[in-house]
């Protein structure tokens, strides 16, 4: 077994299982917050229960992706994640987040055909945990239980929205209110 391990980096060349880093069609050059919004506008009062039962969530999430211009590279792209999330109880806003979450990345030995797909389902699906552990340090941060996002099925929204329109570079879509309250039901 300990035959199979690589002994240094040349090794790993010569390596074709697909596992291996160099071997992805996909290389990640950097993930990062490209824009964060956390409103809490009626703290600290929202923050007490009064019974009203609990919150209504309504999450909304919205993927783009773009090539970008450097020198050399022509399949080099930025993928963005965002994610808006309003809380309500009765007529009150309780909070409202909205974050754009990137990713810059390489695509290699992917068909022109797959490429699209490629980065709008994979690229998101890879962005999400990290989006909903922000997601769930704001809330916890602003005095309310953490909002835990319920996994999102980026291959069927991409399937429904691009099916009939392969040009659309934007895709937009929403979770239900009730996935969000069976996660969170001890919101404030």
């Amino acid at each position: 077994m300990t035959d199979d391990i690589p002994k240094n980096a040349n090794d790993l060349d010569s390596v074709d299982d697909g596992r291996m880093a160099g071997h992805m069609p996909v290389m990640i050059h950097a993930q990062y917050i490209k824009d964060l919004s956390f409103e809490n506008p009626n703290a600290p009062g929202a923050l007490q229960p009064r019974g009203e039962g609990r919150p209504i969530m309504d999450v909304n999430f919205s993927m783009d992706a773009r090539q970008l211009e450097e020198s050399g590279r022509d399949n080099l792209y930025e993928v963005v994640l965002g994610v808006n999330v309003a809380a309500r109880r009765g007529d009150e806003t309780l909070f409202l987040i909205e974050i754009l979450y990137g990713i810059k990345c390489s695509l290699r030995a992917v068909p022109a055909e797959k490429r699209h797909a490629m980065l709008l389902i994979e690229m998101p699906r890879h962005a999400f945990p990290f989006v909903r552990q922000i997601v769930a340090n704001l809330t916890q941060q602003a005095g309310y239980m953490p909002l835990l996002l319920s996994p999102v099925d980026f291959k069927r929204f991409y399937i429904e929205n691009f099916a009939n329109n392969p040009e659309k570079q934007v895709i937009r879509g929403s979770a239900s209110a009730e996935e969000e309250e069976k996660t969170n039901e001890k919101t404030a």
